[in-house]
């Protein structure tokens, strides 16, 4: 069985870019230190904090919006699904760092927030965090970490000019890329 470099066409992309510094490379060069550096802030939240880096997450959120987030707004900012939000918002009710209180602009809706003991444990989380970044980051050098930012702000910049809203993204396949498609080997 052939492996997929293997079945790339000559002269497509995959192939141009093959390479030291290609696309593919840096990509997955970014994946493994970012779960690198998000395996050490787990490892360091739950032996020294005893919290997962999602009821951390949902935290720190909440701590950035002191007068209460919706629970879809939380599942926007995290990302994750709404089922997500509600078992770790669920177990920080239960360990009263959290309240849920009616919402001033529409009372059919409820309001997550701090508690005065989530705040307490919110900032010496974010303390842990902040110590837990500095630790694992500390093997690079200043002037590499400052090129560093300044290539991935490049980086962002060049990604967030890429971005199009959906209904662009729906229009474009509807268009230029049905003819590409009947070439996909994929």
């Amino acid at each position: 069985m052939s492996s997929v470099l293997e079945r790339v066409r000559p002269g497509s992309v995959a192939q141009a870019d093959a390479g030291p510094g290609d696309a593919t490379e840096l990509w997955n060069r970014m994946a493994r230190c970012a779960a690198l550096v998000e395996r050490g802030i787990r490892k360091r939240l739950s032996e020294r904090c005893a919290t997962t880096l999602p009821r951390f997450d949902l935290l720190a959120e909440l701590e950035r919006s002191p007068s209460g987030l919706r629970m879809g707004e939380l599942s926007q900012r995290l990302m994750v699904t709404g089922g997500n939000v509600t078992g770790i918002v669920a177990r920080l009710l239960a360990d009263g760092l959290v309240d849920r209180v009616t919402d001033d602009r529409d009372r059919r809706a409820t309001v997550v927030r701090l508690t005065a003991l989530g705040r307490e444990a919110c900032r010496d989380m974010v303390a842990e965090h902040e110590r837990a970044v500095v630790e694992l980051l500390g093997g690079v050098g200043a002037s590499d970490r400052s090129r560093l930012v300044d290539l991935l702000a490049s980086f962002e910049d060049a990604l967030r000019v890429n971005e199009k809203p959906a209904g662009d993204r729906v229009q474009r396949v509807a268009s230029d890329d049905l003819r590409s498609a009947r070439d996909c080997w994929c």
